[in-house]
């Protein structure tokens, strides 16, 4: 047995998410005295690859070919499945983002594999079970199952698992494997990018704000401390619903689920649906004016009082520090 990791790229390039998801591959691997395979797919150069390498993975494979250069769902699945046959993995591991929520489903129908999607923590593997704690109810409560299947797929979460530095000198190695016709389907032509934002799914800090805003006229503070902070930003439904900001940035239940190091919330209540989509953030900080707002119950950290005082107040706070460092 052996276990694979899946190393999403984006532009050629290897986000944190990526990192931490590899790291937790290592830990089941040590968990099970074996070996760890990552498993790149388009054209990301060697020294990006070698990176892998640091974070655990004793093996590296690289798919590069230009069918396979822009990511296509059931193409990539297919590869994936693939090289798990060949490495003998019996555990896959995919990083839950927005391609990777697509992925993992189909990578477990291809291996028959059982699936743990949004877990948060390693397995617990004794007495001879497998256990995961994963997220439920949208974000709103945990749940531990047992994958009792002979193959099984875990999608981490990011933010959920730190990147653990763990040098095995690896090198990439190419991979060659054959691709059916039918997985190309449906091609990927080009991407074209509405903003140069920081994308809200893959942010490590979302600034977020909702109706205590007012207006759509009184976002200019909130898009300048998300540039101060390198943050993207974000907002409930209400204010998506009434047309102030565009529904890409509603987080929520019925919105995007986050979980970034840093949540600001900025005049939000914290009604149960908003929280769903923001519970797996690591620091909760809150400012409203509203001493009894619930957001207060789950916030790390709050600042009650006006935000068209305090914003303004932490911008050119931020400021100041930026300049002096």
């Amino acid at each position: 047995m052996s276990v694979l990791v899946y190393a999403e790229n984006a532009d050629g390039k290897f986000k944190k998410s990526v990192f931490e998801a590899v790291s937790y591959a290592r830990a089941i691997a040590d968990q099970n005295n074996t070996t760890l395979t990552a498993i790149s797919i388009g054209n990301v150069a060697a020294d990006e690859l070698s990176a892998l390498g640091q974070y655990g993975a004793h093996k590296i494979l690289n798919v590069s070919t230009d069918k396979l250069k822009n990511f296509i769902n059931q193409a990539y699945a297919s590869v994936i499945a693939k090289a798990s046959e060949a490495e003998q993995a019996d555990v896959v591991v995919i990083s839950n983002t927005f391609s990777g929520r697509g992925l993992a489903p189909r990578v477990a129908v291809k291996l028959g594999a059982g699936i743990a999607d949004g877990a948060v923590s390693l397995p617990d593997t004794g007495n001879g079970k497998f256990l995961i704690k994963k997220t439920a109810f949208s974000g709103k409560a945990f749940a531990t199952v047992e994958l009792t299947s002979a193959n099984k797929v875990i999608a981490l979460i990011p933010n959920s698992y730190k990147v653990i530095e763990n040098a095995t000198g690896a090198k990439p190695e190419d991979f060659t494997v054959e691709t059916n016709e039918s997985d190309f389907k449906a091609l990927l032509k080009e991407i074209v990018k509405s903003t140069d934002k920081v994308s809200l799914p893959d942010a490590e800090i979302v600034v977020s704000a909702g109706r205590g805003l007012k207006g759509p006229e009184n976002w200019g503070m909130i898009e300048e401390l998300a540039d101060l902070l390198g943050a993207a930003t974000a907002c409930s439904k209400p204010v998506s619903d009434a047309g102030w900001r565009p529904h890409s940035e509603h987080v929520g239940q019925t919105g995007i689920a986050v979980s970034p190091n840093l949540y600001i919330a900025i005049g939000i209540s914290g009604a149960i649906q908003h929280l769903a989509g923001i519970s797996s953030s690591k620091v909760i900080v809150v400012i409203n004016k509203d001493p009894e707002a619930p957001f207060y119950k789950v916030a790390d950290y709050g600042i009650v009082g006006d935000a068209f005082e305090i914003v303004p107040k932490l911008i050119e706070a931020v400021k100041t520090y930026k300049a002096s460092a």
